[in-house]
């Protein structure tokens, strides 16, 4: 877990504790339950873990807040963000109940009691009348789409993480976006196409 630490010295001891405690527990459900490819299994902290920690680097979300993780699959970002952030209240829905499972059953283990996990579609959460001040998600869909599916349902706006060339699915969306290399902040081949991608609400 060295990896997490280099880019996040600031953690406490509980949480890297935490995020051992995930890389292994994912390892025990993938073998049972598919959340994680086969092949990307053994890169858990690089490619899930530490990948979904990039939303915490523009310094968005604060204390107090609440955010709506769309299309959570496994968890991501959404259960290595709630451990950053345990002041911070997390939802998270997907539509496929045996990961939704996954995501409670990670969640109790880690003694995170700062996340809800829905086996829903967004549209159907909470009849569609709850907001919250962040919807984050890991590249579910194509971003108009998304923004489709998420811009009532946020206050602040949406952190999106994706890869590749993403100029005509921005432009496609027509909303201003923010694009902010992971490159910027953690070294490897893994993060050089990777992005976040910022849809302020407000300027």
């Amino acid at each position: 877990m060295s990896m997490i630490e280099r880019y996040f010295p600031e953690l406490s001891e509980r949480q890297r504790e935490q995020y051992v405690e995930m890389a292994g527990l994912y390892r025990e459900w993938n073998a049972r339950i598919n959340v994680v490819s086969r092949k990307d299994i053994d890169q858990i902290e690089e490619h899930h873990i530490l990948h979904s920690l990039a939303l915490v680097k523009p310094a968005l979300i604060v204390s107090g807040e609440t955010v709506l993780d769309v299309g959570c699959g496994g968890g991501f970002p959404g259960l290595p963000l709630a451990v950053y952030y345990p002041d911070v209240q997390f939802t998270l829905v997907d539509s496929i109940g045996k990961k939704i499972r996954v995501v409670r059953e990670v969640a109790g283990a880690l003694g995170l009691t700062n996340v809800r996990a829905e086996h829903c579609r967004v549209e159907q959460l909470d009849g569609g009348r709850s907001r919250f001040d962040w919807v984050v998600s890991r590249a579910v869909t194509d971003l108009k789409t998304f923004v489709g599916w998420t811009w009532s349902r946020t206050v602040y706006g949406i952190l999106y993480l994706k890869g590749g060339d993403l100029a005509a699915e921005i432009a496609q969306a027509g909303r201003r976006t923010e694009e902010l290399p992971v490159s910027r902040w953690f070294d490897g081949e893994f993060f050089e196409t990777k992005k976040i991608l910022v849809l302020p609400k407000k300027s």
